[in-house]
């Protein structure tokens, strides 16, 4: 069994409350994701984030084919992390987590994915080729999407 992990950092010019509310809240997600994805919030994000909390989605990652995609939010600390996991959809396992650390004149932004491919050997073979460049597409668009939203973080010098 081949676990994977996807790690990103990004820096956002803007206070761990501005950060929070953005992050925090899942009508957001659709704002920072691919439009190709076919996005959609199906059921459950019609209140702030709290441990417990069942999001369905319809995504459609490969040739435009619609996928469910159920995750619940199963730990939130208030302007620290909060996790999401996927109970039902395209991964055998999908476990995110989302930091968040002030930093002088930002918030550094963090995720861990862990997450493994279904098909045993056969998804071994498709990730290199298919899943791990998706992934990193996504978070790309993500990362750029944050600039666009919030503006670049710039170090000042002191």
């Amino acid at each position: 069994m081949k676990i994977y992990t996807l790690h990103s950092k990004q820096i956002l010019p803007i206070s761990i409350d501005e950060a929070w509310h953005f992050l925090s809240c899942p009508t957001n997600l659709k704002k920072i994701t691919p439009v190709y994805m076919g996005f959609d919030i199906v059921s459950g994000a019609d209140r702030p984030m709290f441990p417990g909390q069942i999001i369905q989605y319809i995504v459609k990652p490969v040739l435009g084919i619609p996928t469910k995609w159920v995750t619940e939010i199963t730990h939130v600390q208030d302007k620290t992390y909060f996790v999401d996991e996927q109970r039902f959809g395209p991964y055998s396992l999908w476990h995110h987590k989302h930091f968040l650390k002030e930093i002088p004149g930002g918030v550094e932004m963090e995720d861990v994915v862990d997450y493994k491919i279904p098909f045993g050997i056969l998804g071994q073979i498709i990730h290199p080729i298919l899943v791990k460049p998706k992934l990193d597409e996504i978070f790309e668009f993500r990362r750029k999407k944050l600039i666009e939203l919030f503006g670049e973080y710039k170090e000042s010098s002191i």
